[in-house]
C-alpha cells in the first residue's frame, strides 16, 4: 500500500495577475497561492510532506479536453501588451490575461498531471496541488471564470488514457458550479461529476438552467451528472455533511471509482465574498476524510477557487493534515441542516433514482423548494445597496472573519497524540499486526482487582473476565490521556467490556459516548443521562430493551453475496453519530456477530472522523482475522477492503426508513426528506 502525501506548488504560477482594473476579477490574486503556502509552513506540514516538481502540460495533454483554436489563442497572448491582453480578455466571462497566464495555465495542468502520476504508480498515497489558474469552468472551446485550462478535466482524460482507469469521480466542492466539467463529461458514464454550488434559483452566476438538480447528464452519461444547488447563502458544516452522507457518498460506493479527484474550490468557505457560507475549516478534514475511503486511497485534490486569504489558508491545510493521516478535528456548529438544504438534497435525490440502485426503494418526490422562493422576492424588492457600500460591508466582514477564524483554529486544533494505535498482548502478536502499533504492558491484577471492587463491581461477577479487563483499562486510560489516538483490545466477554469501557470513559469525564456493538449485547448499560449512545448492531431485537433516544436498536444481516451495509451506516449510522458528537468512540463485536469484516471495517473507517479520531475496538478474542484488519483501519496503514457492493432489498430499505422517521426529530442529521 502506498504511503506519503504529495505537495505540489510553482511560486511562478503567482506571476499570472491582473494588469487593469475589474471589479470581477480583482479577487483572483497570486496571493491565493502563496499566503496558502505560507500556511502550510506556519502549520510544519511542508516539511511532511513529499514534494513533487510541477511541470509544463504538453499541447497534446490540453488537446484531449480542449480544441486547438482555444490553444492557439492562449499561446498567442505570451507577447501581447496590456491593451491586446484586455481586448483578447473580453471576449470571456470574467477572465484577464497576462504575458505569464499561457506559462502559468500549462503549468496548472502539469502539476496535476504530475499529481494523477505520483499518486496512481503507487509512489504517494494521495496529495494536493496547489495551482491557478483554476480550471472549473474552463470549456473546450473558452476560457471562463477565471479559467483557462480544465485542469482537473485534462486529469480524468489523461487517467483514462495512461492507466486505462474506467470509473473515476471528480467531486466539486467549490461554491459555484463547474459548467465546463459539467459539458465535457454530461455524455460519459466513465466520469461521475458531483458539483454543490450556490444557485438561488439560477440568480447566482453562472445562473444557467443546467446547473439546476434536473440535470443528470445526457445520452449514455445519464445519472452520472449529480448537481446540488443551493438556493440560499449561508449554508453551514451540517448542510455540507448531510450532502455527503444523504446523496454523494451513497453514489460513490455504488460507483467504485479508481480515482477521485476533487475540484477543491474553497470559496464554499466560511468569510468568502464570492459564496457567503458560513462552512469552517474543519469540515473540510471531514469531507477529505470521507473521500479518502474510496479508490483505495488514490485522492488527488486540485485547488480551484477560494478568495478569502484567511479562510482559504487555514482550509488548505485542514485538508492536507487529513490527507496526512492526522486525527479529524471534532467539527463545530448545530448538526442540524436548514430546511432549504434538505429539500435540495430531496431534488437531487428524485431526479437521480432512475438510475442509481441504493436509490431504488427509497422515498423520493420533488419538492417545490417553498423555504426559499419567497425569500427571493423579498430580496429582489430590497436589492438596491450600492457596489460601494457592499465593498465596505465585505471589507469589514474580512477583518471579522480573521479575528473569528484566529480563535477559532485555536480551540479546534488540539496536539496530535505522540501513537496512532496501542494494544496489549504478548512478543508473538506483533507478527500478525501491521506497524506503527504500540504493544502496552496489562494492568497488574491487584491494580485490576481494586478498580473493579471500587467501581465495577455489578458489572464483573468473575475472576475470569476481570483479569481480562486489564487491556481494557490500560489502552483506554491511554486514550483517555491523549498519549495515543486509538486502540484495540481483544476480550473474551466483549459485552462486559465494551460496559466497563463505557462507564470508565464517563467516570474520567467524558460527556458523550458513543458505542457501536456488532452482535448480542448482553449487557445494555443505563443509558438515560445521555452521556452514552448506543446503536446495537444485531440479528434481532435484544429482549427486554425498545428503542429510545440513546439505545436504538439496528435489525441487520449482511448479504452473503457482498457488502450492503453502506446504505445503514451512510444512511443512518453516520448521520445519527454526527449528530450526537461525541468525545470517544467505541466500537465492540460480541457474539453471533451479524457482519462480515467488510462492514465492520466499513464502520470502523468512517467513524474515524468523529471525537478528533479517537476510537476504541474491542473485539471477541476468537476472531484473529477481524483484530487484524480493524487494527489496520485504526493504524490508517491502507483503506479497508470494503467487499462488493450490494444494493440493499426493499426490506432493508424500510428498516432504515423506519428508523430514520423514528429519530430525526432528535438526530437531525437524518432528515434528507422534507417530509419532516
Amino acid at each position: 500500500m502506498a504511503s506519503g502525501t504529495a505537495l505540489i506548488y510553482d511560486e511562478e504560477m503567482t506571476t499570472h495577475k491582473l494588469l487593469w482594473s475589474d471589479p470581477i476579477c480583482d479577487i483572483e490574486v497570486p496571493e491565493r497561492l502563496s499566503s496558502s503556502y505560507e500556511q502550510l509552513r506556519s502549520y510544519h506540514l511542508l516539511e511532511r510532506c513529499v514534494h513533487v516538481p510541477a511541470r509544463e502540460g504538453s499541447e497534446e495533454e490540453i488537446l484531449l479536453v480542449h480544441s486547438l483554436e482555444h490553444l492557439e489563442v492562449a499561446k498567442s497572448t505570451q507577447t501581447m501588451n496590456e491593451e491586446e491582453l484586455k481586448r483578447v480578455s473580453e471576449n470571456y466571462d470574467a477572465f484577464f490575461f497576462h504575458p505569464s497566464t499561457y506559462r502559468c495555465a500549462r503549468l496548472a495542468v502539469g502539476a496535476t498531471l504530475q499529481l494523477v502520476d505520483a499518486v496512481m504508480s503507487g509512489r504517494v498515497r494521495n496529495g494536493m496541488a496547489l495551482v491557478r489558474p483554476p480550471g472549473h469552468h474552463s470549456q473546450r472551446n473558452a476560457a471562463n471564470g477565471f479559467c483557462l485550462f480544465n485542469n482537473v478535466a485534462i486529469a480524468a482524460e489523461y487517467a483514462k488514457l495512461k492507466y486505462g482507469l474506467q470509473r473515476i469521480l471528480i467531486v466539486d466542492w467549490d461554491v459555484h458550479h463547474g459548467q465546463g466539467t459539467q459539458y465535457i463529461f454530461e455524455e460519459d458514464p466513465s466520469v461521475l461529476y458531483f458539483s454543490w454550488h450556490r444557485y438561488e434559483h439560477q440568480e447566482f452566476w453562472p445562473s444557467l438552467k443546467e446547473s439546476d438538480y434536473d440535470a443528470v447528464g445526457l445520452g449514455k452519461g445519464k445519472g452520472f451528472n449529480i448537481n446540488l444547488p443551493w438556493n440560499k447563502v449561508g449554508m453551514g458544516n451540517s448542510d455540507y455533511l448531510a450532502a455527503f452522507f444523504h446523496v454523494l457518498l451513497p453514489m460513490a460506493f455504488e460507483f467504485d471509482p479508481e480515482l477521485v479527484i476533487v475540484s477543491s474550490g474553497y470559496d464554499s468557505g466560511i468569510g468568502d465574498p464570492e459564496g457567503q457560507m458560513n462552512a469552517t475549516p474543519e469540515v473540510f478534514a471531514h469531507l477529505t476524510h470521507f473521500l479518502m475511503q474510496l479508490a483505495n486511497g488514490k485522492l488527488c485534490v486540485i485547488l480551484e477557487g477560494g478568495y478569502h486569504l484567511k479562510s482559504l489558508g487555514e482550509s488548505v491545510c485542514m485538508t492536507v493534515k487529513t490527507l496526512l493521516g492526522d486525527p479529524v478535528p471534532q467539527i463545530t456548529g448545530e448538526m442540524a441542516p436548514c430546511l432549504s438544504a434538505v429539500e435540495s438534497i430531496q431534488n437531487v435525490r428524485a431526479a437521480h433514482k432512475p438510475y442509481w440502485k441504493w436509490l431504488a426503494y427509497e422515498d423520493t418526490s420533488f419538492l417545490q423548494n417553498l423555504s426559499t422562493k419567497s425569500h427571493l422576492l423579498k430580496k429582489a424588492n430590497s436589492n438596491t445597496s450600492t457596489e460601494h457600500e457592499s465593498k465596505i460591508t465585505n471589507n469589514n466582514n474580512t477583518v471579522k472573519v480573521e479575528r473569528f477564524l484566529e480563535l477559532h483554529m485555536k480551540n479546534i486544533l488540539f496536539p496530535v497524540p505522540p501513537i496512532k494505535t496501542a494494544t496489549t498482548g504478548s512478543e508473538s502478536a506483533e507478527h500478525f499486526l501491521p506497524e506503527h502499533v504500540q504493544l502496552v504492558k496489562e494492568m497488574d491484577k491487584t491494580e485490576i482487582k481494586a478498580l473493579v471492587s471500587g467501581f465495577y463491581a455489578d458489572l464483573v461477577k468473575e475472576d475470569k473476565t476481570l483479569l481480562s479487563l486489564g487491556s481494557v483499562f490500560v489502552i483506554l486510560d491511554k486514550i483517555l490521556k491523549k498519549e495515543v489516538c486509538n486502540g484495540i483490545a481483544a476480550s473474551p466477554t466483549a459485552a462486559l467490556s465494551a460496559a466497563v469501557a463505557l462507564r470508565h470513559s464517563v467516570r474520567f469525564g467524558f460527556q458523550r459516548v458513543l458505542c457501536v456493538f456488532v452482535g448480542d449485547m448482553q449487557m445494555i448499560p443505563n443509558t438515560e443521562d445521555g452521556r452514552m449512545l448506543i446503536i446495537n448492531i444485531c440479528k434481532k431485537e435484544q429482549s427486554g430493551k425498545t428503542n429510545c433516544k440513546h439505545y436504538i436498536s439496528l435489525n441487520w444481516e449482511e448479504d452473503a453475496e457482498g457488502n450492503d451495509f453502506f446504505s445503514a451506516v451512510l444512511g443512518f449510522i453516520l448521520p445519527v453519530a454526527y449528530s450526537y458528537q461525541p468525545n470517544l468512540t467505541v466500537i465492540a463485536v460480541g457474539p453471533n456477530r451479524n457482519l462480515g469484516i467488510n462492514g465492520i471495517s466499513l464502520l470502523v473507517a468512517l467513524l474515524q472522523g468523529l471525537a478528533e479520531s479517537q476510537i476504541f475496538a474491542v473485539i471477541e478474542d476468537t476472531e484473529r482475522s477481524l483484530m487484524q484488519n480493524v487494527t489496520k483501519a485504526l493504524v490508517g496503514a491502507s483503506t479497508p477492503p470494503f467487499g462488493i457492493y450490494v444494493p440493499p432489498t426493499q426490506e432493508k430499505v424500510n428498516k432504515i426508513k423506519a428508523l430514520r422517521d423514528q429519530f430525526q426529530q432528535e438526530w437531525k442529521m437524518l432528515q434528507c426528506s422534507g417530509k419532516l
